[in-house]
């Protein structure tokens, strides 16, 4: 696959038209068509040119190379606290991969790129349900299909298709697991969550966090928790809190300035 070169920043949101006072700030609704002809909402976030759309379910696409990009599935986590007595419902990995076929529905991507713990632990692949393994065989047919490992899933896995690599540097992207900072990189394993004051109360939803040259994801799967914007984690990494959360909302996204969202 060939894909261009590009450079990351990432542009200030707008608010949307019509927005009420007193609605979040910098409120962005890009109007997505979809593949049945009705509209999805979507939220641009350009980065040095690159047109990526961040999607309300906690994904990022490329149009121009048609990457779908997800981090910190971990799947199979239900079965790996029962494993330890610890009871969960046992339908996380059913609904996590029901959520991505959504995606897959929509974007219709050549590639989908998952940003390490993809799975809860080592143990996973083996454990998945027939269902479920046959879910993701669906889903990585007629595509690329890369597995970042992680720090849950650090060794190769067999019998769940694609391809598994360390990074994937493509241009001046870098993907990865475990962010360092580095210029260019979209990682994940931070699960970036946000908390705002709003009409009165306070509201907690898991975030994009993003500066000028780099990006966490947040945790895509059902049953991760997150990490507040404000602990110090963020602020090593961007070396400010001057970064944007882009909180995810049900059906679009809302952009804060770090500085403005609250500690736990």
């Amino acid at each position: 696959m060939n894909f261009l070169a590009a450079k990351f920043s990432v542009s200030s949101p707008g608010r949307a038209e019509g927005a009420r006072p007193g609605d979040p700030d910098h409120l962005a609704t890009s109007r997505l068509p979809k593949r049945d002809g009705r509209v999805k909402p979507g939220h641009d976030i350009s980065i040095c040119g690159a047109g990526l759309i961040a999607d309300p379910l906690g994904a990022l696409y490329w149009p121009e190379h048609g990457l779908l990009a997800v981090a910190d599935l971990h799947l199979e986590k239900g079965s790996s606290f029962a494993v330890r007595g610890m009871l969960l419902p046992p339908y996380d990995t059913a609904a996590t991969l029901a959520r991505l076929a959504r995606l897959v529905t929509h974007y219709a991507p050549r590639v989908v790129v998952a940003l390490g713990d993809s799975f809860h632990d080592g143990g996973g692949p083996a454990r998945l349900a027939p269902q479920d393994r046959e879910a993701l065989a669906i889903l990585q047919r007629g595509r690329e299909w890369i597995w970042i490992v992680g720090n849950h899933d650090p060794e190769p896995a067999a019998g769940i298709g694609g391809e598994f690599r360390e990074t994937l540097a493509l241009g001046p992207l870098t993907f990865r697991h475990l962010p360092q900072g580095a210029a260019g990189e979209v990682a994940g394993h931070l699960h970036p969550c946000a908390r705002i004051a709003h009409r009165g109360r306070s509201v907690r939803r898991a975030c994009f966090a993003a500066d000028r040259t780099r990006l966490v994801m947040p945790a895509f799967g059902a049953f991760t928790g997150g990490l507040n914007v404000r602990d110090a984690a963020f602020a090593d990494l961007f070396g400010t809190y001057a970064f944007t959360a882009h909180m995810l909302g049900e059906d679009r996204l809302y952009a804060f300035s770090a500085k403005r969202c609250l500690a736990d």
